[in-house]
């Protein structure tokens, strides 16, 4: 089966994580610990450490001549629905409405940078940028709709950066990634699971303006990435079924624009405005190798933005606070609205802080509560044998991240 993952990418896409995404749709924005207590507002301007490679590789002229970074976060996502199903199918869909659909998960992210030349810095990170795991009850309500959905990616992401004068540094990188999809759902041939994997490539571009000695601007792009996963399919109880499948999956482009501004000894203000191109996953296409349809479910996202805003405060010299919040916006309306990935808009508060343990290393935690909003699904879809099963309720669903990170110069 081809299957367009686009959105099913998105909701398997999650290298370790968990269920519901933490941006929008299934982008991981948790790509250090020390953006986290602010909501991550303004990390294409702020480089605080060697994590701008991720958010704004130009960054890495703002840092010491040599840096490693070694982040993880526990994230752990809560989704439960309450609704019904029609037509009830004994032994199929009549198991409740599955549970709590999420799960404690750790993700890690490590990255390190150094000074090659007077202007040019050198720098590489390794992280997932997308994820998303949901996995309910192998019976319940919505089962033939969808049982387990993930997404692993891992992504290698080497970048250089140019100082290209006193105001201006510009930064550029590369995308090697690798995604794995597993979904699964029920059907008159039993449990159908399908699986594929694939390496990819993209960039990440980025300039930061220095327009004076208080205030910064970034601006950070980075680009789509094409996967076509092959894999196989499997009919637990139809063997003959069985066989070799491929998906063509594009991971969306974004593009930042971040603001940092000192406003005295004690505080930092950041602001910021994330833009994703998540129109590009259009259906979730389903077929064999050999042209024949499998299964078509319409996404029909839409592209999406995210506003964050953020504050430091230097208590002293070893110890800053921080604060943040954030609103990201979700990409899928109503009426294409799937259990695979049932995504609402999210409201992010968050707090962390930053302790100096000695000249050469430092300590960051941080803890965020996204509030998401309730998801409402009304979806039919025709299932071999069974004809078409309509799916409708409600999801309450929030997120909780805790993160630390430690930086080192050498």
């Amino acid at each position: 089966m081809s299957l367009r993952v686009n959105r099913l990418a998105a909701g398997l896409v999650l290298t370790g994580c968990t269920q519901l995404v933490h941006a929008a749709g299934f982008a991981l924005i948790e790509q250090n610990a020390s953006g986290l207590g602010n909501a991550y507002a303004g990390q294409a301007a702020a480089a605080t450490d060697a994590s701008t490679i991720f958010f704004n590789p130009a960054g890495m002229t703002m840092l010491p001549d040599r840096q490693l970074v070694l982040a993880g976060h526990l994230i752990k996502p809560q989704a439960e629905f309450t609704g019904t199903v029609s037509p009830v199918i004994a032994g199929v869909n009549n198991g409740g409405n599955g549970g709590d659909a999420g799960g404690l998960a750790l993700v890690p992210n490590a990255y390190y940078a150094f000074r090659l030349t007077p202007d040019v810095y050198l720098g590489i990170g390794m992280n997932a940028p997308f994820g998303l795991k949901t996995e309910y009850d192998p019976t319940w309500t919505g089962s033939t709709q969808a049982i387990k959905s993930e997404l692993k990616t891992v992504n290698l992401n080497p970048s250089i950066a140019w100082k290209a004068s006193d105001a201006l540094s510009l930064g550029a990188g590369v995308s090697l990634q690798y995604a794995e999809a597993t979904l699964t759902s029920a059907s008159a041939a039993g449990l159908v699971t399908i699986k594929g994997d694939d390496y990819s490539w993209g960039f990440n571009l980025g300039a930061l303006w220095q327009l004076s000695e208080a205030t910064r601007i970034g601006l950070a792009y980075r680009s789509e990435v094409d996967h076509t996963l092959e894999g196989t399919v499997t009919f637990s109880g139809l063997p003959a079924n069985n066989g070799p499948v491929t998906a063509d999956t594009t991971l969306p482009d974004s593009a930042s624009l971040s603001l940092f501004h000192k406003l005295n000894d004690r505080w930092d203000l950041m602001a910021d405005v994330s833009w994703t191109g998540w129109s590009d996953f259009y259906e979730l296409r389903i077929v064999r190798t050999n042209g024949a349809l499998v299964g078509l479910t319409e996404e029909k996202w839409d592209d999406s933005y995210r506003y964050s805003v953020g504050v430091n405060y230097r208590l002293n010299d070893k110890l800053t606070l921080r604060g943040g919040l954030a609103f990201d916006e979700t990409p899928v309306s109503d009426p294409y609205r799937t259990a695979r990935i049932p995504d609402e808009d999210r409201t992010w508060v968050a707090f962390g802080a930053q302790y100096r343990l000695s000249p050469k290393s430092v300590l960051d935690v941080g803890y965020a509560h996204l509030f998401v909003k309730d998801a409402r699904i009304d979806k039919p879809e025709t299932i071999p044998v069974f004809g078409t099963v309509r799916l409708t309720g409600d999801y309450d669903a929030s997120v909780d991240i805790l993160s630390a990170q430690l930086t080192l110069n050498f």
